[in-house]
């Protein structure tokens, strides 16, 4: 199938007009100029590779969209795989949590449930559906939860998470209760008379716990010798990336200051950030701004987080707004992540590799017209149902 009259983003340049030809799910040839008549003209889109997207929140919260209101896990996972499908991903790490025990969406039993269920219908799905599991460092049980889904071949990719306030993503106690507040709906009282209060008297002894690292250590060990790659999130300080470099961690996630990005990067770890953080220009939580980091030179991949729109926008917003030239935008939510989780056949739009593509139809708020996994439609609007019909016209 051939795919002419496009622009076409390749890793190096972007090519005004060309066309793509796909054999068997495959890139086989890629042409320069005017390939008029031949194949599905699309004149006026953009080819880029399918996003590969590495951290994604959004099923946990299609789940449960309102606190204690659940619905089937099957239900949310196929729901959740069209509207990634329609924004341009074709590879999605869905992120899994084990926070602690107890019944909601991030205990452990729900967890294991969620990633053995994406598991079973992952070769339904549109999208390349692959497990993020995220693990508490606090969590006593971590280990033996990662041991039986390493076992079981579940695992796709492992972060080590610390959400104890007073440090990483909450240094600030008077910001975790307004996020908890507004996001999670605890009363305020209960956070500022009850909460905080055990909050600030049980930090030290759980970051003493954290500090042991005993935990951490052991999660890596179990991922190293599965050759799974690791990540850290909410980096903060040299010494916390430094103990995360040295236990195999390459990836971190999310860092909240420009001087610990700084340091991730001067360790030849991979930086990721959320696409929403640069689309909107701040984080949500008072920490670094991606927008900031990727001016620096500071980010390498840019992931949804939990907006599942914000990698593709945020592409192309870099590039309109001169940040940095298209190819070099795309490769943050494309080539890049790939290249972080050792994803060798996607990435980009390159002779040999897998055809997940998207075309796109640029402008202030460009437009997913359609999304290829392997050659094969999974997105199809409107407007490439009247290119095709307009083709067949004419070729009739």
């Amino acid at each position: 199938m051939w795919l002419t009259d496009l622009k076409i983003v390749l890793p190096d340049r972007v090519i005004e007009r060309g066309a793509v030809n796909i054999e068997s799910g495959k890139i086989v040839e890629i042409v320069e100029g005017d390939m008029r008549g031949r194949g599905l003209s699309a004149v006026g889109l953009t080819l880029i590779p399918g996003v590969i997207d590495l951290h994604g929140d959004m099923l946990e919260r299609d789940i449960e969209p309102r606190p204690n209101a659940y619905f089937p896990v099957v239900m949310a996972l196929y729901e959740l795989d069209k509207r990634l499908a329609a924004t341009g991903i074709t590879t999605a790490y869905a992120a899994v949590s084990f926070a602690w025990h107890s019944s909601d969406i991030r205990g452990q039993e729900v967890a294991t449930d969620i990633i053995r269920t994406i598991a079973a219908k992952r070769d339904s799905t549109l999208v390349d559906f692959r497990i993020h599991t995220r693990f508490e460092i606090t969590n006593p049980d971590t280990a033996p939860i990662l041991e039986g889904l390493l076992a079981d071949k579940l695992v796709d990719l492992v972060s080590l998470m610390d959400h104890t306030p007073g440090q990483g993503q909450y240094a600030n106690l008077e910001r975790y209760v307004d996020f908890m507040v507004k996001w999670m709906g605890i009363p305020r009282e209960y956070l500022e008379n009850d909460a905080k209060e055990r909050m600030t008297k049980n930090m030290a002894e759980v970051a003493s716990i954290a500090r042991d690292w005993d935990i951490a250590a052991e999660v890596c060990r179990l991922a190293r010798e599965h050759n799974i790659p690791l990540a850290s999130h909410d980096d903060d300080t040299h010494e916390k990336i430094d103990k995360m470099h040295s236990m195999g961690v390459t990836i971190s996630e999310f860092p909240v200051t420009l001087t610990a990005a700084t340091y991730a990067r001067q360790l030849g770890m991979h930086t990721i950030m959320g696409a929403p953080n640069a689309y909107r220009g701040s984080s949500n939580t008072g920490n670094l701004s991606a927008m900031e980091a990727v001016r620096a030179g500071l980010v390498d991949t840019l992931a949804t987080d939990y907006y599942p729109a914000a990698p593709l926008q945020a592409a192309f917003k870099l590039a309109r707004e001169g940040v940095l030239p298209l190819h070099e935008s795309i490769k943050l939510v494309s080539q890049n992540a790939a290249s972080a989780v050792g994803l060798a056949d996607r990435g980009q739009i390159a002779e040999g590799l897998n055809a997940d593509l998207v075309l796109v139809e640029e402008g202030l708020h460009p437009r997913v017209r359609a999304t290829l996994r392997n050659g094969e439609p999974i997105y199809w609007d409107a407007h490439m149902a009247r290119l095709s019909q307009l083709q067949q016209q004419v070729t009739a």
